[in-house]
């Protein structure tokens, strides 16, 4: 399934690029993350708990970035499974200045299998949404902070 989000920062395009490029901002922000470690140069291992509906569970997985221009896009890629399943997932976002501000862009792909796929497709796709969502607010926080 597919998920897509425009997201407006009031900040230059580079600094919105180092709040994503930050480990520790990424692991603040992350919905659920309880653990955000890494495993080389743009990869990390983390753990996620989430408790929305039936995808309630205890996730662990990795998440990579690659195919950095910075400060104008990148690729995040992530695979994760737990009890409820396994969910894969990659977006390409692309960060574009706008006067004094940044847009950034994200079109992704979300994969699932398990009991978690078996929840249905809308209910992945709002969720997966809801969990951008809330990404980028805490991003947007954090430029005031």
């Amino acid at each position: 399934m597919d998920i897509t989000g425009s997201y407006t920062f009031t900040a230059p395009p580079d600094r919105v690029w180092d709040l994503l490029m930050d480990p520790k901002v990424i692991s603040s922000c992350i919905p659920g993350c309880e653990a955000f470690e890494p495993l080389g140069e743009d990869r990390y291992r983390a753990k996620l708990n989430v408790a929305l509906a039936a995808i309630t569970g205890s996730y662990e997985g990795t998440i990579a970035l690659s195919e950095k221009v910075a400060p104008a896009s990148y690729r995040l890629t992530a695979d994760g499974q737990g009890r409820p399943g396994f969910v894969k997932g990659s977006a390409a976002i692309a960060l574009r200045g706008e006067g004094g501000s940044t847009v950034v862009d994200v079109q992704g792909t979300v994969q699932a299998g398990g009991a978690v796929a078996r929840v249905g497709q809308r209910l992945i796709s709002s969720v997966s949404k809801m969990m951008m969502d809330r990404f980028f607010a805490c991003l947007q926080g954090k430029l005031t902070s």
